[in-house]
């Protein structure tokens, strides 16, 4: 169960966006460079985050380069997931990698800095600022496996290998 407000964003959130490409330099420094996440989006982002707080998006979030420290800073940021109409397959994979929840729902029924509940076992965000629920497609359970142990590489140590059996 994850429980925090909506931080609201648009369609088409790309990579360069979240982590701005002219603050490449800071790729081996990945806290400092969390401090700058989504700020071209949204001047100040990193000091409106209360942690646990969501990014809610439009279609298309996280479209552009591989650069998996986009999730990454996402995730040092504090934010507790991500909810969006749809998702580049690439950041999604890079999300759940890193340890970042990241569902497709229909997020126009959120409004910004509505309270949220995310049950991910039951596939549903229950948006108690307004009194609704949404469903989204549940994870399967090798990926909230993955989530439960921080990401893909503290998996594969916990588990001595990546078995999908």
């Amino acid at each position: 169960m994850l429980e925090g407000h909506a931080k609201k964003f648009g369609d088409n959130i790309s990579t360069d966006l979240i982590a701005p490409g002219r603050l490449f330099h800071l790729r081996n420094n990945l806290p400092e460079l969390a401090k700058h996440v989504l700020e071209d989006a949204e001047p100040n982002f990193y000091e409106k985050i209360q942690k646990g707080d969501f990014i809610v998006a439009g279609r298309n979030f996280g479209l552009g380069s591989s650069r998996e420290h986009a999730p990454a800073i996402i995730k040092i940021a504090g934010i507790g997931a991500v909810l969006a109409q749809s998702v580049a397959r690439i950041f999604f994979r890079n999300a759940i990698n890193v340890g970042l929840p990241v569902f497709e729902c229909d997020t126009s029924r959120i409004e910004a800095e509505d309270h949220l509940r995310i049950n991910v076992l039951q596939g549903t965000v229950e948006n108690l600022t307004q009194g609704i629920s949404l469903p989204f497609h549940a994870l399967p359970q090798i990926m909230v496996d993955i989530l439960n142990d921080g990401g893909l590489v503290p998996h594969i140590q916990k588990n001595g290998g990546f078995n999908l059996v």
